[in-house]
């Protein structure tokens, strides 16, 4: 399978592409920094160095793909589009290059709460993500309105940690049980499972360790 993954250089997305190679992938590594953030030399690997919001650069890195896994990161007060506006580039790009499956990283504030809410909705969410979590909807938003078969995982706090293999997931909602932590090799192995798994198309994903 030939795999893309964007936010190649970040702590998740550096685990996607050792877990991919690993696993016989062809991957394509897209950012701006693709050649200085010590990514494996591999010659599965090909390093496309490129800009998110660039629509030629995108669809020229994604035609000819099977898959595109989406772990891009930015600032967490609201002023940094790159979530958003990233991932409407990569859903007109992938639209136009006829490549449908999209694993995509977000955050557990567009989840599902009890009440009928979304997490980011309650009283307690925390005060400092709400603005990540609304770049996180808007992102989510492009997926909903698009034909692509997508899945869109939610993880909470994030722990750079290798894969153990033992975590809990649920659709659209926190998984139980819940310890709000996730390892970037558990996350990183979910991921890349469901591209193929397909047990969450066209949903969010819960998951904790």
């Amino acid at each position: 399978m030939k795999i893309i993954v964007f936010g190649a250089t970040g702590m998740v997305g550096k685990e996607i592409v050792k877990q991919a190679l690993y696993n016989g992938n062809t991957v394509k590594a897209f950012g701006r920094n693709v050649f200085t953030e010590g990514l494996p030399d591999n010659d599965k690997l090909e390093l496309v160095q490129g800009a998110l919001f660039d629509e030629g650069e995108v669809y020229k890195a994604i035609k000819g793909c099977d898959a595109v896994v989406l772990a891009i990161g930015g600032a967490f007060d609201g002023t940094d589009k790159t979530r958003s506006l990233g991932m409407k580039n990569i859903v007109k790009q992938m639209e136009k290059a006829n490549v449908k499956r999209i694993v995509a990283l977000g955050g557990m504030g567009v989840l599902d709460a009890t009440d009928g809410k979304l997490m980011m909705e309650q009283e307690d969410f925390p005060a400092e993500h709400f603005a990540l979590s609304q770049e996180h909807q808007k992102a989510l938003g492009f997926l909903q309105s698009s034909k692509l078969d997508w899945t869109f995982v939610c993880p909470p706090m994030i722990e750079e940690a290798a894969p153990s293999g033992i975590f809990a997931t649920a659709a659209n909602e926190l998984p139980q049980p819940n310890h709000f932590t996730i390892g970037s090799g558990d996350l990183a192995l979910f991921m890349l499972k469901e591209i193929t798994a397909n047990q969450f198309v066209k949903q969010r994903v819960g998951i904790s360790s």
